[in-house]
């Protein structure tokens, strides 16, 4: 068994049923690890239908867990680590009540499964349901994955390029509104980034016990950015909806795709930023065009905590 990574078209419970219980029956027989990850709904449904395998199965909330779909990769890999030869994981990151803000973060996710795991012993299924999900995130499905099961049976996707996908999240622009609270951040100035970021988030109204992890998150970002992005950066802090959002911008260019989502080593001294801010926030997404690059994160304005 090698890398694979299938989407599964499902248009109800049945087909959903049909297309994921025989893949984790199939893996439980061959003494293969299986995780499954998907919405809640969806979670309590295979749990029903898989209740005598319900204790050689890791089950996670998908909804919680991949609320920012940043997290997902570092979570399937510490699964995935924990175990010798072939791994079975369901991993579903979209679902109907994502955001038009939330989706692209999800189809980067998605293009970004195919080199995190490349060369692995792993088989990675991702249902898309097809009665609720529109056009576009279907074809960009068969982008990010190199085969389609769906009531035809398994199909090679002739639209597979996940680099594409990949291209085109990070040059989706990230607007910031004229009126967003803003600081210039250099070397030696992450006490008074600190101080910023949490004078801000208290004033538009960010719950008690997350004021630590914004002013962490964004602490993180703007020494990242100093250090990787010239020695100069701007800190910019907003209300947007349900969120509170920042946004750092620097001159600097973010080489490896995979940055914030590879797990580290205890002895590497670096490289950790990143991965603490994904895990921090309830979404990231990043833009990167020849004059910078911008990172915003949100933060739900709601009393719920990152998990």
């Amino acid at each position: 068994m090698t890398f694979a990574h299938p989407a599964l078209f499902y248009s109800d419970e049945d087909s959903y049923i049909d297309g994921t219980v025989p893949f984790v029956v199939e893996g439980l027989a061959n003494a293969e690890p299986v995780a499954i990850a998907v919405p809640s709904s969806n979670l309590r449904l295979l749990k029903e239908a898989l209740s005598g395998f319900a204790h050689l199965i890791t089950f996670i909330d998908m909804a919680d867990t991949g609320r920012n779909p940043g997290r997902i990769i570092p979570e399937l890999r510490v699964f995935a680590d924990r175990h010798r030869g072939p791994v079975r994981i369901i991993s579903e990151p979209v679902w109907d009540h994502r955001t038009e803000v939330e989706y692209p973060a999800c189809a980067l996710h998605e293009a970004l499964v195919n080199y995190a795991f490349s060369g692995r012993d792993l088989s990675i299924l991702c249902p898309y349901n097809t009665s609720v999900l529109g056009h576009d995130v279907l074809a960009d499905a068969e982008k990010t994955h190199p085969v389609v099961i769906d009531a035809g049976g398994h199909r090679p996707s002739d639209h597979f390029h996940p680099a594409r996908v990949v291209v085109a999240a990070h040059s989706l622009p990230l607007a910031t509104p004229q009126d967003a609270a803003s600081t210039s951040v250099g070397a030696g100035a992450m006490a008074a980034v600190r101080a910023f970021a949490r004078e801000q988030a208290l004033k538009l109204g960010l719950a008690q016990e997350r004021l630590d992890d914004f002013a962490l998150a964004v602490t993180e970002l703007a020494t990242n950015s100093v250090r990787h992005g010239g020695g100069e950066s701007t800190v910019r802090v907003w209300a947007e909806r349900e969120s509170i959002v920042c946004q750092v911008n620097d001159n600097g260019h973010i080489t490896d795709v995979l940055a914030g989502r590879t797990p580290v080593h205890a002895n590497d001294p670096g490289g950790r930023g990143l991965l603490l801010v994904n895990r921090l926030a309830d979404l990231v997404r990043t833009q990167t065009t020849s004059s910078g690059t911008a990172i915003q994160v949100r933060f739900d304005l709601r009393n719920k905590k990152a998990t």
